[in-house]
């Protein structure tokens, strides 16, 4: 699995973008497992799976390490 790091959080309107291997990649509060947005701190370490999304490419499946 990729692995990463949180770069922004945007809390309020559930979801944020994650530093990892292949550039920077958004996510949406539905994609996280075992952990809430509000539990989320930018620079935590995440392992995701690359998913594509409407606007290109997503992480899904987004776990902290």
């Amino acid at each position: 699995m990729p692995q990463g790091t949180i770069k922004k959080l945007v809390t309020e309107k559930g979801f944020g973008f994650i530093a990892g291997d292949s550039g920077e990649l958004f996510f949406h509060h539905s994609a996280l497992i075992g952990v809430t947005m509000e539990e989320l701190q930018e620079g935590q370490g995440v392992e995701y799976e690359e998913g594509r999304g409407p606007k290109g490419p997503r992480a899904e499946n987004v776990r902290l390490t």
